[in-house]
């Protein structure tokens, strides 16, 4: 698929995506560039003190970004049920990412584009929902287009799904659920 390397190669030369993921559009950037980064927390107005979700493919492209006990993984993807952990970071990961927070935020990506792009650039993805801080998220590829196209480097085509909105937000370590599942 051309738009999977269109938005690989926006990536890896410091570029922000907007794509699809699994319950909403998300912005997005490479967790090793802090100038990427930066500029994403700025067209956002997101307080950098929030910190950011990471999301990956597999549990092999988040090593070095979470430190786990051993022989721990994240568990399987419920595609239909998403959840972002809450874990200790691994030696990979920048102030910025977890702003601050002591743990960083992860999650394995059902979306079958989300997972293609972090795929090809062989990393996990900085991701956090399309919307200004505050406002309300692009819920569609038409408000996505008005509110980021001029924002962003490449809008990815493409759906999210196959979950109905934001995931739930859970503590791996301990089970608790930090925020509930919305749709």
């Amino acid at each position: 698929m051309m738009f999977i390397d269109r938005a690989a190669e926006t990536l890896l030369r410091g570029g922000i995506i907007a794509y699809p993921t699994d319950g909403v559009f998300g912005l997005g950037c490479l967790p090793d560039d802090a100038d990427a980064i930066r500029r994403l927390l700025q067209l956002k107005h997101r307080d950098p003190a929030k910190g950011l979700i990471l999301i990956a493919s597999s549990n092999a492209q988040l090593e070095g970004w979470m430190t786990l006990p051993p022989g721990q993984l994240l568990p399987d993807v419920d595609s239909a049920k998403p959840v972002t952990w809450i874990v200790p970071p691994g030696n990979k990961v920048i102030p910025l990412l977890h702003g601050d927070n002591s743990e960083i935020a992860v999650r394995l990506t059902a979306n079958p584009i989300a997972r293609s792009i972090c795929d090809a650039v062989d990393a996990p993805l900085v991701s956090t929902s399309a919307n200004l801080s505050g406002r309300p998220v692009a819920r569609n590829r038409f408000v996505l287009r008005r509110q980021f196209l001029s924002l962003v480097d490449y809008l990815v085509p493409g759906d999210c799904g196959p979950a109905s909105g934001p995931s739930e937000i859970r503590h791996l370590l301990t089970g608790q659920v930090l925020r509930p599942r919305q749709s």
